[in-house]
């Protein structure tokens, strides 16, 4: 027996928690880290790994290749969830930082085309598939994680998955900021870009260390894992996992609608690209500030009202608020709409995590939050810019986006009346 088995649990309640909190949360915080940077230097490496001679036919080839890391998103969540529930959360969470740090080491590292040729944009494809695979079970895993770890808090602990991607929404939009304002385009094409990458290197075996350190969680300790989780969710929980899909849809649409308002600034409002990081940037503290809040009154009054409320915003106010925009273009309603959507966003994401959890039971639990997610994200979330941006096309009312949003939260809202049903039946 080691020395820690004598400490008194209330000695260890803290430092313990925050342990974990900092050793799950970092995994998300480099997924988000990496896919936006990637998505706000997407120009410049389509210059530097998809040169063709037609700049937008570079871009769509650098988007694309953005895009098909979600398709492999379901399928890692099947895998590393699936893994999740057969060896332990620890070992979910060990390998899905693993492949995470071999995929933002190949995009920091890879030469440009002109260097090495074709090789150049097929690695960097092969790197965005892997991280792709890799973030598809992370999400499980860490929220699977984090909300086994106590009950009287499990809406704050689990929370902390989305305040992390606010910090690091805080942190890619100042990259983003600062290394436009400083490097000449040259610098930036030549080698600036690559700073942020391999910023988000140096944490990944900061957090591959921690994970590796940890303890399985008591939870996952008192049962006997299945070996076949995927069939066993599908076949016991196939409502759970609909609505499970149903209620991340809003989340997943919401945090794509907020990160598309840099190109809606620019491609609609013709305003400054700076303008949209900055309110992106102001979105992003509020997402980090605001999300532990909610998931603390969660565990105080209630996951289900909370959730109903704040889907119910989604619903009423995003209509207005893109009219806000179109109709006084400027910073401070850039700002506004920003903070808004994240802030209400922080209000709803903060408290899905564990109420995601919860409709699990513990053996499939890895693989029931990593699936139904991960269908969430393809769906609602890696196609909401491409759906926004048709919708003005196909309608020319730069409002058309908000509908999008409307019917999510619509979709989520219907959900949540099901969880409710189903948790209280009548």
């Amino acid at each position: 027996m080691t020395a820690d088995t004598f400490v008194p649990p209330f000695a260890r309640t803290r430092p313990s928690l925050t342990r974990v909190i900092v050793a799950a949360s970092l995994g998300n915080a480099i997924e988000w880290f990496d896919f936006l940077v990637y998505g706000y230097f997407a120009v410049t490496i389509s210059k530097v790994f998809f040169p063709t001679g037609n700049e937008t036919a570079s871009l769509l080839l650098t988007l694309g290749t953005f895009g098909a890391a979600y398709v492999m998103r379901p399928i890692g969540a099947i895998v590393i969830g699936a893994y999740t529930d057969r060896k332990g959360r620890r070992a979910g969470l060990t390998l899905s930082i693993m492949l995470m740090v071999v995929g933002t080491t190949m995009t920091a590292v890879t030469p440009g085309y002109r260097m090495i040729g074709l090789a150049a944009p097929l690695l960097i494809l092969f790197a965005r598939l892997l991280q792709g695979f890799s973030v598809g079970g992370e999400f499980g895993s860490a929220v699977t994680f984090l909300a086994e770890q106590t009950a009287s808090r499990k809406g704050f602990v689990a929370s902390w998955q989305w305040a992390s991607t606010g910090i690091t929404n805080f942190l890619a939009s100042g990259f983003g900021i600062l290394l436009a304002s400083l490097l000449s385009p040259a610098q930036l094409s030549g080698w600036g870009w690559r700073i942020p990458f391999l910023f988000g290197l140096l944490v990944g075996p900061a957090g591959l260390y921690i994970r590796r350190r940890l303890d399985e969680t008591p939870e996952f300790v008192q049962i006997k894992p299945t070996s076949t989780p995927v069939r066993d969710m599908l076949r016991a929980n196939p409502i759970e996992f609909l609505l499970a899909t149903g209620i991340s849809a809003i989340s997943n649409s919401s945090a794509y609608i907020i990160l598309y308002i840099p190109t809606y600034a620019i491609k609609e409002l013709h305003l400054p690209q700076t303008t949209g990081f900055t309110a992106t940037l102001v979105g992003a503290i509020v997402l980090g500030l605001a999300s532990p809040l909610a998931g603390h009154l969660s565990d105080k009054f209630g996951r289900g009202g909370l959730l109903q409320w704040t889907g119910w915003l989604f619903l009423l106010t995003t209509y207005p608020l893109f009219y806000l925009l179109v109709a006084w273009p400027s910073l401070p309603t850039a700002i506004f709409a920003a903070g808004w959507l994240s802030l209400v966003k922080a209000g709803y994401s903060g408290v899905l995590p564990s109420q995601l959890a919860e409709l699990f039971p513990t053996p499939v639990r890895g693989i029931g939050v990593s699936l139904s997610f991960a269908i969430a994200v393809t769906i609602f979330g890696g196609f909401t810019p491409f759906i926004a941006t048709s919708l003005i096309a196909l309608t020319g009312n730069s409002l058309s986006p908000s509908i999008w949003i409307m019917f999510t939260a619509a979709l989520s809202i219907m959900a949540l009346v099901f969880v409710q049903r189903r948790r209280y039946p009548r």
